[in-house]
């Protein structure tokens, strides 16, 4: 990311230290009156939930700030997005589909929303199914919408069993070669990928979106 001038870096830290008023104040303003680029304050969004993410892997940050975290995103991607509709040349070409939804048994929809936005605008076509999602709901998505890559989100420690149960379906219906599966939410390590048998995991939205470029440069 290029050198931050001090409103940029204001506007990082009042996000990552959930000071949602003068955050979204600044933001609305940097969008709406000064014409900053919709792309660099998402971008600069990017950067704030990197520190919210690291401040509650060590314990300072817990659920609630990142549930207000995930709000204050929708509500600067909501102004952001069809600003970057109307700049010709800032539309970035999709780099792959990727279907995301929270196993069944579990109802976490943050770390996945979080995820969803990030992939969204980082060039993805991101299709989300939602939360508590059946296998067969699964299968059927995939065999209409074709996705590159298919991530399997869960908070809780039982939905390590609907990933495995979900993964094996996808290979009993003989899709499994078609895209990658990556998993993600709460205490996924690299045990459970290999209980899961997914691809691969991220620990967060920022290694979820590199996953998944690092994948499409494969296949492209």
């Amino acid at each position: 990311m290029s050198e931050m001038n001090e409103q940029e870096k204001q506007l990082v830290d009042w996000l990552a230290d959930m000071d949602e008023d003068s955050a979204l104040a600044l933001a609305k303003r940097m969008l709406l009156e000064e014409g900053v680029s919709p792309l660099r304050v998402l971008e600069l969004c990017r950067n704030a939930m990197d520190i919210v993410g690291k401040r509650f892997e060590e314990g300072e940050y817990f659920l609630p700030e990142l549930v207000l975290a995930g709000e204050m995103l929708e509500t600067i991607g909501a102004i952001a997005k069809p600003l970057i509709k109307q700049t010709p040349g800032e539309e970035p070409k999709k780099l792959g589909k990727v279907l995301i939804g929270t196993v069944h048994g579990d109802l976490h929809d943050i770390g996945k929303n979080i995820v969803s936005f990030m992939l969204d605008i980082n060039g993805f076509e991101v299709k989300d199914i939602g939360i508590d999602v059946p296998v067969k709901s699964f299968i059927e998505e995939i065999n209409v919408w074709q996705p590159d890559v298919v991530g399997l989100s869960g908070f809780l420690t039982l939905a390590f069993d609907s990933m495995k149960e979900t993964i094996e379906a996808f290979e009993k219906e003989g899709m499994r070669s078609k895209f990658k599966v990556m998993i993600g939410g709460g205490q996924i390590d690299e045990t459970v990928r290999a209980y899961t048998r997914a691809d691969a995991f991220g620990v967060n939205a920022v290694e979820a979106v590199n996953l998944c470029k690092t994948w499409m440069g494969e296949a492209a």
